[in-house]
């Protein structure tokens, strides 16, 4: 059994607390490795090492920590199939996921290069008589991450990038359910020649999320989780004075329009419903046809698509659609809600139900299920399923569509599929979601734009990555300088004598 560790100045710590979480192998239900959980003591160690070291890293200039950034892009090139494959096996996703999974991240490190450009501050000349007046942004100091499951290389590349480019020392605590990826980042942006401190990773579980929010030292927390969580971290870390911004739940929304392409619309729905399990955040789990001719056209385009998903573990090759969800407990909520939606009236059009993967029936993995004719009061609506689940609700009208997304509490991604740019505009100008996608079902945002939703999926004012990032990670702060007159005239030598 192997005993994972935390990574602490530059080395890898065993842990001490005498506190194990399970790794499992989502795929066979088998424990694959322990993770240590952090004490506070061990939380402590890390943020006092990473408070040594950051001033030093604050004052390397901006150029230098980008080429450190430069060779982790290097690296992170180099090692990813490496990557990809330690993420599958604690995860669950494919390999091309997984893949996809680093890529996004590398991308975030990439437009951090741009550190120098990004920290410029600005400059007012003769401001006043002999006076100038510039702004200059400066590191936080020690900051930290709690990072989730299902992006275990992106999201936290999405924040330590950033935290690091900008001068500070970061503290990552990625989730326990598989956190050797993080361990493997850590040691590629040592190997990049990133100092000894920098980028720690401690392991834990709320012992450590709430030694990282009641220390003093660490000044900024960044989370990205569940709704109820993401509530907790961001009052419990601003009640501390801490700078936080927590990303929550999502309930993504995609309206389909009658002149939309149905063939096009469906396979876009396959994808955004069914890939990584449905364990995506930007994942769409509901589907707003606009008219029953519409719908009934949607459905019969879908079903046969599902119906074809292949399912099973990552080593089956890359052809495989999606894999196991992450644990017994995913696995068993999901068939829960699956239950109710089917208690509270709604059309189970596929029953992925009775799924058994011949040699893998003690692993996590459930069949792709489909509803229709679900309605807003109905548990699998207004609930985050995290599965492949895609829950179909009709509406009778454009309005009543947008309506849909706009009242509910969740507000992270949405879509819509038309030819008809008027209602594209309309759309994209009225819906109150964070990410829109026009005939894209997944509107992740680049690098260099920001990723972030509204409402209750998020509770911060900045968001991730793209030019947030560098005002989340960094404080302003203004110069007043004025200089006295006169000093370059230089000596005088004659004697003086009164005016």
């Amino acid at each position: 059994m192997q005993e994972l560790t935390h990574y602490i100045n530059g080395a890898h710590v065993k842990g001490t607390s005498g506190r194990f979480a399970d790794v499992m192998n989502p795929a066979t239900g088998e424990v694959q490795a322990k993770c240590p959980l952090a004490s506070k003591e061990e939380l402590e160690q890390a943020v006092a090492v990473a408070a040594a070291a950051q001033p030093a890293w604050a004052a390397t200039n901006p150029q230098r920590r980008a080429r450190v950034l430069m060779k982790l892009v290097s690296l992170l090139n180099r090692d990813m199939d490496k990557l990809a494959e330690a993420l599958s096996r604690e995860h669950g996703k494919t390999l091309p996921d997984a893949a996809g999974d680093v890529q996004r991240g590398l991308e975030v490190v990439e437009y951090c290069i741009g550190a120098p450009q990004l920290l410029k501050g600005e400059y007012t000349d003769s401001a006043g008589p002999g006076i100038d007046m510039y702004s200059m942004r400066q590191a936080l100091g020690v900051t930290a991450g709690i990072t989730p499951f299902n992006f275990p290389a992106m999201i936290p590349m999405w924040m330590f990038a950033p935290a690091i480019a900008c001068g500070n020392a970061f503290i990552l605590k990625p989730s326990e359910r598989d956190p050797s990826v993080p361990l493997m980042l850590a040691e590629l942006a040592e190997e990049a020649g990133l100092p000894k401190g920098i980028l720690q990773v401690v392991n834990g579980d709320k012992e450590a999320v709430d030694a990282i929010l009641y220390n003093d030292t660490i000044q900024s927390v960044g989370f990205v989780g569940s709704t109820p969580i993401a509530e907790y971290i961001y009052g419990t870390g601003c009640a501390q004075g801490k700078r936080v911004q927590c990303f929550g739940g999502a309930k993504n929304h995609m309206i389909i329009m009658p002149d939309a392409d149905m063939a096009q619309a469906a396979d876009a729905l396959i994808g955004a419903g069914y890939g990584a399990a449905g364990e995506r955040c930007m994942a769409i789990s509901v589907a707003v046809p606009v008219g029953d001719e519409t719908a009934d056209k949607l459905i019969k385009e879908l079903v046969p698509r599902i119906e074809n998903l292949k399912v099973g573990p990552y080593t089956s090759g890359n052809d495989v659609d999606y894999g196991p969800v992450v644990t017994a407990a995913a696995k068993a909520n999901i068939e829960r809600l699956v239950q109710t939606g089917i208690d509270q009236g709604a059309e189970l059009v596929v029953d992925g139900r009775d799924f058994k993967l011949q040699g893998y029936e003690d692993g996590y993995f459930i069949g792709p299920h489909l509803f229709d004719r679900a309605t807003k009061d109905m548990d699998i609506y207004k609930h985050e399923i995290f599965g492949p689940v895609l829950t179909c609700v009709r509406a009778q009208s454009y309005e009543e569509a947008i309506g849909l997304a706009m009242d509910h509490e969740y507000g992270n991604g949405t879509a819509i599929f038309t030819r008809d740019g008027d209602a594209a505009r309309d759309f994209a100008n009225r819906i109150n979601v964070g990410m829109v996608g026009i005939n894209v079902p997944i509107p992740v945002p680049l690098a260099y734009h920001t990723f972030g939703g509204w409402k209750k999926s998020v509770f911060g004012d900045l968001n991730q990555h793209g030019p947030d990032s560098f005002k989340f990670y960094t404080r302003t702060k203004t110069v007043t300088a004025r200089w006295p007159s006169g000093i370059k005239e230089g000596g005088e030598f004659s004697i003086p004598v009164m005016e």
